[in-house]
């Protein structure tokens, strides 16, 4: 029989609809780039023991924030799962197998636990790309239940969500409608670029080149024609000593987006690397 969790292939993922791109699976493969001995195996089945431990006691209540909470408590009570205050920026945190076996995580990967969970246990939980930290969202009978997985999957209310978007949107508060908008479920493939660039901005931060190149290309698998990630891989290369790879992701970051806010900076970089000799190997 095939195994259901092997993990896809990255020349394959540019290629399939959201709908198709797995997202469990393709957080491991992300992972498998650091830690290349993973077996993927061990975290579905951590998965599923999870959800055995759940199912009798969320399939006997009714109400879904009641199952929910019935999850979390599970997850962040019993199991330990919680967020990593004290070293946010440890790229461990965006590693899902570390995330398993340490119980620490960021704002997003504690979410794709919650998520996985969840939805194998008939709960149609989704991410939302909300400004500043990943939170998630389940629907109910008079809206949305919107939780903070960061803080052990602690409800948030209108008032706190409006506060917590409103130093993201230039002061002001999001009406109705707004909110609404950024309360749409996150699509996988903008899940996965996220935790791509979260990695990329700690790698580059920490000015490890290979790594933070390797973080924009991944972006790229997911995106081909991502101009952000063609930059941020652009930058790392020059910083590696890869000219030609340089000079045509710069190039191509300034035909994608001629009139972005540091086009001017990354035109001079361009200029920089093609007057350079080409050195002989």
């Amino acid at each position: 029989m095939v195994d259901r969790f092997s993990l896809p292939s990255w020349n394959t993922l540019a290629t399939l609809d959201d709908d198709a791109l797995p997202l469990l699976s393709t957080a491991l493969l992300i992972a498998r780039d650091e830690y290349p001995e993973l077996d993927a195996d061990l975290y579905d089945t951590m998965v599923q023991t999870h959800v055995e431990h759940l199912r009798t006691e969320v399939n006997a209540i009714d109400l879904w924030p009641l199952k929910m909470a019935a999850v979390n408590r599970h997850l962040f009570e019993e199991l330990g799962y919680s967020g990593d205050h004290d070293e946010y920026y440890d790229p461990r945190n965006s590693y899902l197998n570390q995330v398993f076996e340490r119980r620490l995580g960021n704002p997003i990967s504690l979410a794709m636990v919650q998520i996985e969970v969840a939805r194998r246990l008939g709960l149609p939980l989704d991410g939302v790309s909300f400004p500043g930290h990943f939170l998630v969202r389940l629907p109910v009978d008079d809206g949305l239940l919107v939780m903070d997985p960061f803080n052990g999957g602690r409800p948030l209310g209108v008032d706190e969500l409006r506060e917590r978007a409103r130093p993201h949107l230039g002061g002001e508060a999001p009406d109705d409608r707004a909110l609404a908008q950024i309360l749409d479920p996150a699509p996988h493939r903008a899940i996965l670029v996220r935790i791509l660039r979260n990695l990329h901005g700690v790698y580059a931060d920490a000015e490890q080149w290979d790594r933070a190149a390797r973080s924009a290309d991944r972006v790229l698998k997911l995106m081909p024609d991502q101009a952000e990630a063609l930059r941020d891989r652009g930058l790392a290369y020059l910083h590696l000593g890869h000219r030609g790879g340089a000079r045509q992701d710069l190039a191509r970051y300034l035909q994608l987006n001629p009139e972005a806010h540091d086009a001017s900076g990354v035109r001079e970089k361009l200029v920089e690397v093609s007057a350079q000799p080409q050195r002989m190997h």
